[in-house]
């Protein structure tokens, strides 16, 4: 299952109208009520999807944090008084049940608390605490004496991705001695921190995305054009340069990704990557694209009436869900194909070198020691069954 990404505000990224577990099974989400806001679960995984309200005594602030726990319960990080207090949420026939998990205290006015992503297993859940020189890892749901800090990393933090298919390894955008790396966080091994990206020595390298099942990596950097942002791809364990395609610089407008096509063990370069495009130049709103690292392209569609921006994804037959809510269907999810240049996949020829901008020498993708040659290897031995 596709890994996903939550950046800060600083870096211009909006986040997702919802959050979705790594399964894809609950969704959750602040939903309005006139003035107001409630918190209210989605259940994805049946015939049809329908939402379950979890109104509390008194309505939450607009920048309260909510998500789907795998139990279909759903956390809440609410900030009152400086204070930031967890608790899971369940619905209790007419009303709504709250468990209290405990808080973090952040009073010094310069320390931001925000939820990670949902960890594949849905079980737990994270938050990172970002101080002025180190950030915190805190396990804020599934442990057992309430909110744990889990490690310190020197320098602020942004981003948060899972690699690989548990809440082992955390890939984290490091802001230290004014250039930002990623870097992977061993929660097993007491907070052991490893460089992931390091394109070049005077770029910004950021992780946006990863599959675990393919090992594709989505990435922004300024290494191909210094002082200018452009999205990248790679593939973790590969030796071969990141790659920016000029397909995906649309002038004048936001590109984000979102999520990647799940289950292309042995072609990376196959998988679907679903785009959020925020309009510029007088254009507003977002809209979709579709994109593969094979092909030359984005697909640019028209996202569904209601789309939550930012949320979604596939399954492994390249079917886009998007959730979406609108005044006559509160709780909806639209389904899109992934279009593609050719469907027959002998047909489909990866682009030639002119066509992709590398970011200049082949500088590996690197990941904590121990895993890296685990998974350096399970890929060449991938490529060299599938003849590539």
């Amino acid at each position: 299952m596709t890994a996903c990404a939550i950046e800060s505000a600083a870096e211009n990224e909006t986040r997702a109208g919802c959050v979705i577990t790594a399964d894809g099974s609950y969704a959750a989400r602040l939903a309005p009520r006139g003035d107001s806001w409630f918190p209210e679960r989605w259940t994805l995984d049946g015939p049809e999807p329908y939402a379950v309200p979890l109104p509390g005594k008194r309505p939450e602030e607009p920048g309260t944090e909510v998500q789907p726990m795998a139990d279909g319960r759903v956390l809440i990080h609410r900030v009152p008084q400086g204070r930031h207090t967890f608790a899971l949420l369940y619905p209790t026939g007419p009303g709504t049940g709250e468990v209290p998990l405990g808080a973090v205290e952040c009073r010094d006015g310069t320390t931001e608390l925000r939820l990670l992503p949902p960890a594949p297993g849905g079980l737990r859940a994270y938050a990172v605490a970002v101080g002025l020189s180190s950030t915190s890892v805190w396990l804020v749901a599934g442990g057992a004496f309430g909110p744990e800090r889990l490690t310190t990393v020197p320098g602020r933090c942004s981003g948060g991705v899972w690699l690989s298919g548990g809440d082992r390894l955390l890939a984290l955008d490091r802001e230290l001695d004014g250039r930002t790396k990623t870097v992977v966080v061993d929660l097993e091994r007491g907070g052991e921190v490893s460089p992931l990206l390091q394109i070049a020595e005077e770029s910004n390298d950021r992780l946006l995305l990863a599959d675990a099942d393919s090992g594709l990596l989505l990435i922004r950097s300024d290494a191909a054009s210094p002082g200018q942002d452009r999205l990248g791809w790679g593939v973790l364990g590969s030796t071969l340069p990141v790659r920016f395609p000029d397909s995906l610089r649309l002038a004048g407008h936001m590109v984000t990704p979102f999520a990647i096509q799940p289950g292309q063990m042995l072609m990376p370069e196959y998988c679907a990557v679903a785009l959020r495009i925020d309009g510029g130049g007088g254009r507003g709103g977002s809209w979709l694209g579709v994109w593969r690292p094979v092909e030359r392209r984005v697909h640019q569609l028209a996202a569904p009436d209601g789309w939550l921006p930012g949320a979604g994804l596939w399954t492994k037959d390249g079917v886009l869900r998007l959730p979406y809510a609108t005044e006559t269907l509160p709780c909806g999810v639209s389904r899109v194909v992934a279009p593609v240049e050719a469907v027959d996949g002998a047909s489909l020829v990866a682009p030639p070198d002119d066509e992709l901008s590398s970011s200049g020498c082949p500088v590996p993708l690197q990941q904590a020691p121990f895993t890296v040659r685990r998974l350096s290897s399970a890929f060449a031995g991938r490529r060299a069954a599938s003849g590539g």
